[in-house]
């Protein structure tokens, strides 16, 4: 897990905010699904994160999935003068054949079988939140790689999963949970979430 206290260790200070609600979502199972959101919605969000980046400082750079839902609301950003990154490491998680279906047409025994090994199984044949963490890991990675300076900050655009990983990371916790009754609930669209991280994933 990522060492959140190491002496000296540089700080990434990230600032997560979810997408704004999609459309057309209410009852389907969505992970990579290219759902869209109101313009409006997505471009009073952009607001919203250039008011916090001109408040505390830091890079005008936006990081993004490349899903609609979070690239639209980089789009502005981008119209405004940003720079924007798309990384598909940010991806929702990937349902396989679920994906984009009502859950009402999942089998339940398929979904009982996901709940039985939560982290390590791939729900529809897709990706399972052990991979979905990796990915993840290698993204903050980067950073590192890169180099950073103390309290880096990155401006981000993200999918419910990656922050609910990203959050358990900081926090110390495993990055996954076995039951999924222990997965925490999902943040509220368009919510911020800052994340500061010191040291590197699997320190």
């Amino acid at each position: 897990m990522w060492s959140v206290s190491s002496p000296g260790a540089a700080t990434l200070d990230l600032w997560l905010w979810r997408h704004p609600r999609p459309r057309g979502v209410a009852g389907r199972c969505i992970g990579r699904t290219d759902v869209r959101v109101d313009p409006r919605r997505a471009k009073r969000l952009a607001h919203r994160i250039r008011a916090a980046q001109r408040r505390h400082g830091g890079p005008a750079e936006i990081w993004t999935s490349p899903l609609r839902r979070c690239a639209d609301v980089a789009a502005w950003l981008g119209r405004w003068g940003w720079t924007v990154r798309t990384d598909a490491a940010l991806l929702e998680l990937d349902f396989g054949a679920w994906d984009g279906r009502p859950w009402s047409a999942v089998p339940w025994s398929a979904v009982a079988a996901w709940e039985a090994d939560f982290a390590g199984h791939a729900p529809g044949g897709g990706e399972s939140l052990q991979a979905m963490a990796l990915r993840l890991d290698g993204w903050v990675r980067s950073f590192a790689a890169a180099g950073t300076d103390g309290g880096a900050r990155r401006w981000v655009v993200a999918h419910a999963g990656a922050m609910r990983l990203l959050q358990r990371r900081a926090d110390g916790l495993p990055a996954t949970v076995e039951r999924a009754a222990d997965w925490p609930a999902p943040p509220r669209y368009a919510r911020l979430m800052r994340v500061p991280i010191s040291g590197q994933p699997g320190t």
